[in-house]
């Protein structure tokens, strides 16, 4: 296993910012609001010669009565708990604080290997400053500058220096389908996350609003190894107006964008809205595989649950081929159909069809119902072939492609659809106009006088 480092302290002491140094990336949303890291981060890092993995964690208050809090503060537990060397950041420019105290009498009681980071100290006047956080107990301090970059190399040499001597990992080859959960807020994308997940992962909380970084998890579900990704809830765009949400979002997308599945989670006693419609184009725009979940159905009856199915299939026919599947995050039912349908999906999203096999079918086709004419002009398709897959994506060479009509390309494709499934994945066609072969002049013949 990569050994893991968590990195820990009270709220706005710079951990993401650190954690994004680290990690060489950003990653991690950062801003000068505390209290923006909620949940458990996880990255790969490497730390002076060593691959490791990264943990970055909420701000650790546990005084504070915010049930919120309380939630951040067993999401950092549970990160020191599975830590291999925990990085303990403090604040260099300010005295210690009691959720200092608190954070480092807890360190103590861990028997983990922690290394002590005075932040902030950008130069020798703040560095003397931040020699005041020895009255915490602390054997060493190792001043850095996250923000500037200052003093990560002799950081990542301590970090290091305490990991578990380095074993040579059995290589395992990884196919496992990335998935990613998308929706609006409070659809219950985390709930599904830990149940997956088979422990607290994300924190979970009825405010809305609550996940902001994208998390990543490899998993296992039923036998079936899978990536999974949570997201932060996506609102209208004319409703997101802070910074911190707006990076959210953008993560969020990203993360569609990595991800072979996206399961597009929607509020089922609410029923599907607008906004859902939206979020499920956007998936479509990407060409990712898709399944509509329709969570909360433990809290509906038999009556409401057809009644939330029709809905749905109502307001996302732009996109029948995307199957509509019925769940309970909070309860598990239809979570295991579910990852069972998302597994056959990432298999059709690389599937390839034999050209022979595609030919013999458009050959049927086009007997059946050749392209209309346009101005007098009847187009030919002459072969199809599939060019991808992840997604499918065929080309069918034609003469006169300009003049095939929009209906008759969608009569095409939902034909490909019909006779080769392809559930649940977006099909793209492309018809290209076959050029004629130009063949090279003949060499003119000697004359006569020539010879």
């Amino acid at each position: 296993m990569t050994p893991i480092v968590a990195v820990v302290g009270r709220p706005n002491v710079g951990k993401s910012t650190l954690f994004n140094r680290l990690a060489g990336k950003s990653l991690a949303i950062v801003d000068d609001q505390p209290g923006i890291t909620r949940d458990r981060h996880y990255a790969p890092a490497h730390l002076a010669g060593r691959e490791v993995t990264l943990v970055d964690t909420g701000g650790f208050d546990p005084q504070s009565g915010d049930p919120m809090q309380q939630g951040i503060a067993r999401h950092v537990e549970a990160a020191i708990s599975e830590a291999d060397v925990i990085v303990c950041v403090l604040d260099g420019t300010l005295p210690p604080t009691t959720p200092d105290r608190e954070a480092v009498a807890l360190l103590r009681h861990s028997n983990k290997p922690v290394v002590y980071v005075a932040n902030k100290v950008d130069n020798q006047g703040r560095a003397a400053q931040a020699s005041e956080l020895f009255s915490l107990g602390v054997p060493e301090l190792v001043n850095v500058s996250a923000l500037h970059g200052r003093g990560t190399a002799e950081l990542a040499l301590k970090v290091t220096a305490a990991l578990p001597a380095f074993r040579e990992p059995e290589p395992e080859p990884d196919d496992a389908p990335r998935i990613a959960l998308v929706g609006r807020p409070n659809a219950g994308k985390s709930s599904l996350f830990n149940r997956l997940n088979g422990a607290e992962r994300a924190l979970v909380d009825d405010r809305p609003g609550t996940t902001r970084d994208a998390l990543d998890a490899r998993l296992t579900y039923d036998g079936k190894p899978l990536w999974v990704v949570d997201t932060a809830g996506i609102r209208r765009k004319s409703r997101v107006e802070e910074k911190v949400e707006l990076l959210s979002v953008m993560q969020a997308l990203k993360a569609v964008e990595r991800a072979k599945i996206a399961i597009v989670l929607c509020d089922a006693t609410e029923g599907v809205a607008e906004q859902d419609a939206r979020l499920l184009g956007l998936c479509v725009d990407r060409n990712r595989g898709i399944i509509v979940g329709l969570n909360k159905m433990d809290l509906l009856s038999r009556e409401d649950q057809k009644k939330a199915y029709q809905q749905a299939e109502d307001s996302l026919g732009f996109a029948k081929f995307a199957p509509i599947m019925g769940l309970s995050a909070k309860t598990g039912r239809g979570v295991s159909e579910l990852v069972s349908k998302a597994t056959f999906i990432a298999r059709e999203w690389e599937r390839r069809v034999p050209t022979a096999e595609l030919n013999r079918f458009f050959r049927d086709v086009i007997e059946r119902q050749p392209p209309p004419t346009d101005g007098g002009r009847a187009p030919r398709i002459f072969y199809i072939t599939q060019a991808e897959s992840s997604p499918p994506t065929f080309v069918a060479m034609c003469s006169g492609a300009v003049n095939i009509k929009a209906s008759y390309q969608r009569f095409i494709t939902n034909q490909i659809r019909k006779v080769f499934n392809f559930e649940g994945v977006p099909i793209q066609v492309h018809y290209r106009e076959k050029t004629k072969k130009v063949l090279p002049p003949k060499p003119a013949r000697p004359r006569k006088g020539d010879r």
